[in-house]
């Protein structure tokens, strides 16, 4: 806008996301000066821990005042008869009883069920992949084995382990009946839309109805009734075969199939889709399990959509109707959110069973005037039709990138987590970068170009309803160092150790402060991932402040609190991932740091020295 124009509605869109969406007002540009000159720690913030220092090093650490608890790391026991971890001698049998690789969602169940304890839980886990490199000694130049194949298919899936707090530390329940492991192997239903259709019939299961494992579980989330959601994100990483000839070329073209760097094709026919065109299909879903029902089968629940789900979270509409948030982790891909067609019995957990059966997906598009409009992703609605190539809702769920690829949602810049506040109601998209989008990609919603180091936008749904295809989004905060990486905004009282790069996942306490993870950091900043931490609303909004720095080659995922605010819990994924980094030769030892002992991926909890709330 120049000094002598009118202003568009769009200057005036950027005026107010600039000054409420970032800042919280006017306000807060007044007061933050005198604070952060008299209270340099932490200035207008209400988090007042010392800040931590960006590190990168072999070691974790954490701010001053807070102790770091490794709770179970990779090969630990999980289940009953599971045998000490020996990194030399692993089998794919002592490896289905023991805890898997490269934790990442982590989920708290209360014990009892409906409880709000804070001592007491079931915690669920994902193991999402295999390091392959960093998992096994002497590795070929073949790669794994059938052998070491078998084990990282063991490796993946995910695992319930019961976890209590007695004397200030927490430690898993040896032998607990609710102990359980599912991996590569484990026998799952398929239910909702895409159960039974022709696409997902194979020579092993030509129901299509049944399938072996879940791959790639990165995020996930929970529902009102106690269940757990694990989703599958990357699952053509597994996969191999000729795609230019394969029957659905386009189909593998839109999700990314290309060639796999694990070997399982080779001995595994299930992967290789030459062998076996359709195995493909029966990935790419959310998951639902039942924690205490360790007998119970977990069910891929097909109504909400097969894309690259970084995770699944749940928000009540106003009528009891059940909504949950999901992002296509990839870069140009989209925002998309499921709500049930009835809502949950609060009084009769198993009226639930199958809700995620029946609802209607939705993608976003977010407008440049600040409004986001929510678009039916529902057969024979708009285009989605036989002529186009829909036939069905099967059809529209297992082809869901290229049915919303007709509805012209917004492409974003690689949705990872959406969370929503329990305080403010409001939902945050977590985008992590897209060095892909050029200047003529830029858009208000994704407003830099080659964007190395991600953004948060916030949407308040209108009215409050979750339930609704309507709303308003703006810009929470944009990554990167300030000064240096353009276009990077916070609070004007964020420190040089307060920026971070690549956010991921987030959690929230029961104040509705954030606190972000972080995944590429130190590719795309040269610093550790991390975790920090900033109010929503208030003087303090954006100024996020850095907590913990995870040790070299690691990302954090799966933050969550106990209720009480007491316990924060952090998954360290693939710690030692790094250039070079090998079995015999890794860039960190952590947890262990004892010769002949790889880097283990580990669950940390983290508590106040002496007790307390966290942050407080």
């Amino acid at each position: 806008m120049t000094q002598n124009s009118q202003p568009t509605l769009a200057d005036l869109i950027d005026l107010r996301l600039n000054r409420r969406g970032l800042l919280g007002g006017a306000a807060a540009l007044a007061v933050a000066s005198p604070f952060a000159a008299a209270a340099q720690e932490a200035g207008p913030s209400t988090l007042r821990f010392k800040e931590l220092a960006h590190t990168y090093d072999p070691q974790q650490h954490v701010a001053d005042g807070y102790d770091m608890q490794v709770l179970i790391r990779w090969g630990d026991p999980v289940v009953a008869g599971a045998p000490a971890f020996d990194p030399a001698n692993q089998t794919a049998a002592a490896q289905e009883k023991q805890f898997g690789y490269n934790n990442d969602f982590l989920g708290l169940h209360p014990l009892p069920l409906g409880s709000r304890t804070s001592d007491r839980f079931l915690l669920v886990v994902n193991h999402e992949y295999t390091n392959t490199e960093l998992m096994f000694p002497n590795l070929g130049s073949e790669g794994a084995s059938k052998a070491q194949a078998e084990i990282e298919l063991a490796a993946h899936g995910g695992a319930v382990v019961e976890i209590v707090r007695e004397g200030g530390q927490w430690q898993v329940v040896p032998d607990s009946k609710y102990a359980r492991r599912l991996s590569g192997n484990t026998p799952m239903q398929i239910s909702g839309p895409a159960a039974g259709h022709e696409k997902m019939k194979t020579s092993v299961d030509p129901t299509g109805r049944t399938v072996l494992g879940m791959f790639n579980n990165c995020a996930g989330g929970s529902t009102p009734w106690g269940t757990w959601l694990t989703c599958e994100e990357n699952f053509d990483a597994y996969f191999n075969g000729d795609a230019a000839k394969h029957p659905d070329a386009a189909v593998l073209k839109e999700y990314g199939f290309s060639r796999s760097r694990y070997t399982w094709s080779k001995h595994f026919d299930r992967f290789s889709f030459d062998k076996e065109p359709n195995e493909p299909n029966r990935f790419g879903w959310v998951v639902e399990i039942d924690p205490y029902e360790p007998g119970s089968p977990p069910v891929k629940r097909t109504a909400l959509g097969r894309f690259k789900h970084e995770g699944s979270t749940y928000a009540l509409a106003k009528d009891g109707r059940v909504v949950f948030y999901s992002g296509d982790d990839e870069r140009g891909e989209y925002v998309y959110k499921f709500v049930t067609s009835r809502p949950w019995n609060a009084d009769d957990r198993a009226a639930n069973r199958d809700l995620l059966d029946e609802g209607v997906l939705y993608v976003a598009r977010f407008a440049d005037d600040g409004k986001v409009e929510w678009l039916p992703l529902v057969h024979g609605q708009g285009p989605l039709t036989a002529d186009n190539g829909f036939a069905n809702q099967g059809d529209v769920v297992i082809k869901a990138r290229l049915a919303a690829n007709l509805l012209k949602p917004t492409p974003m810049d690689r949705p990872e987590d959406i969370e929503t506040n329990p305080v403010n109601g409001r939902v945050y998209v977590v985008l992590t970068n897209n060095t892909n989008r050029t200047p003529d990609q830029v858009d208000k919603a994704n407003p830099r170009a080659a964007n190395g180091h991600g953004h948060i936008i916030e949407i308040a749904p209108a009215d409050g309803d979750h339930a609704a295809t309507g709303g308003t989004w703006s810009i929470f905060l944009l990554a990167g160092k300030p000064g240096q990486d353009a276009g990077a905004r916070y609070h004007r009282a964020t420190t040089n150790d307060g920026w971070l790069s690549c956010p991921d996942n987030v959690a929230f306490d029961s104040k509705g402060r954030m606190w972000i993870a972080t995944d590429g950091a130190p590719t795309a900043a040269g610093i550790a991932d991390g975790v920090y931490a900033t109010d929503t609303v208030g003087l303090g909004r954006a100024l996020t402040r850095c907590f913990y720095q995870a040790p070299a080659g690691a990302e954090v995922c799966g933050p969550i609190f106990a209720p009480d605010d007491q316990s924060f819990f952090i998954a360290i994924q693939h710690p030692g991932e790094d250039r070079g980094s090998t079995f015999e030769k890794p860039a960190t030892r952590w947890p262990d740091f004892k010769d002949g002992m790889p880097p283990r991926p580990s669950v940390v909890a983290i508590t106040k020295k002496g007790g307390g709330a966290i942050g407080s």
